[in-house]
């Protein structure tokens, strides 16, 4: 009997998700697991390269002209059978004793939604490594991601999200918003008073992006679908979440200062770098990787940090409607 629904939008990433199944292989619970691939409009589509796995899961694919990630999962949705609906990105891979997890935690402490955090595994390159710690670290994010201590409550985002089948028909499922559907799905589940949660040790891995100007798009419009939210969804706007353009505004003012006036400022634009850089060797034991995660924190900040301002100008100042950036070559 089918429990566990997971479904998986993909756009043109074949690879990524062979090795997502492979990983569902191996699932303590997979007898009580189906797998549902939405194809999103792909123009290089995953049905050949997913086939080996019809008999290894109990798979089904569905192809939909390009909608977006949040309709894709809706469309999935529409054909599970199980009582609860787990999704994830197709850039993850996913524990083995993932799904042991969740039903254990369920068992005990029943929730309508949750969401789990995610980690970078060991297999990962070195810049694969250094964007995840800029997505998963306090330093840069306050903890709201899934940390212990965080900022602002947690939101299940849609890399590894689950919800009861019923409570998704309740939400309608997920809006058609190209960015930052997760957060307005989650947002919905919280109004709608249904119980949300965090279940901590059920983690994923997160391959995100390999290469830092793609990395940049997609803090970019984070950014922007934070302003959008925040209209959507009022009270939701926290200070937590203008720390990222304060940074970008005032940090690169320490260097100038430093430069022309007071070279004491230096030491501040210095620190940054150097906590980040014994923040992440501790975490990563990798001096590459350390460094590299200067470069990916900072990307991160700025990147939804001029997403944000941009979003807050066109918005909120100029009153115009919603808009997005990259929307041609977001996963190039």
């Amino acid at each position: 009997m089918v429990k566990y629904s997971v479904i998986i939008p993909v756009y043109n990433r074949p690879e990524e998700i062979v090795e997502l199944l492979e990983s569902l292989t191996m699932q303590g619970l997979k007898d009580k697991m189906e797998v549902i691939v939405i194809e999103d409009g792909s123009t290089n589509n995953c049905k050949k390269a997913i086939t080996p796995y019809d008999n290894q899961l109990n798979l089904k694919y569905y192809f939909q002209e390009n909608k977006g990630p949040g309709l894709a999962r809706n469309e999935g949705a529409r054909h599970a059978k199980g009582k609860y609906l787990i999704f994830f990105d197709s850039d993850c891979i996913i524990p083995s004793n993932y799904l042991n997890r969740i039903e254990e935690y369920l068992n005990e402490t029943p929730l309508d939604c949750y969401g789990g955090p995610d980690r970078e595994h060991s297999f990962f390159t070195p810049i694969q490594k250094a964007i995840s710690y800029a997505m998963t670290s306090p330093i840069t994010t306050g903890g709201i991601r899934g940390g212990k201590r965080k900022m602002d409550r947690f939101y299940p985002r849609s890399y590894n999200l689950g919800i009861k089948k019923e409570a998704f028909d309740l939400l309608n499922g997920f809006s058609d918003m190209r960015f930052g559907e997760d957060m307005d799905f989650s947002m919905r589940a919280i109004k709608k008073g249904l119980n949300v949660g965090l279940i901590e040790y059920a983690f994923v891995y997160h391959k995100r992006r390999s290469h830092f100007y793609a990395f940049f798009k997609q803090v970019f419009n984070s950014g922007v679908a934070r302003i959008h939210l925040s209209l959507l969804h009022k009270r939701t706007l926290k200070p937590v979440h203008t720390l990222p353009a304060l940074f970008t505004i005032f940090y690169p003012l320490l260097l100038i200062g430093g430069l022309l006036f007071q070279p004491i400022l230096l030491l501040l634009f210095l620190l940054f770098p150097f906590i980040v850089f014994i923040d992440a060797w501790k975490r990563m034991n990798s001096f590459q990787v350390a460094v590299l995660s200067i470069f990916a924190s900072t990307i991160q900040l700025f990147g939804y940090g001029t997403g944000f301002i941009k979003a807050f100008w066109i918005r909120i100042i100029m009153r115009k409607g919603m808009f997005h950036n990259f929307m041609e070559s977001f996963y190039d």
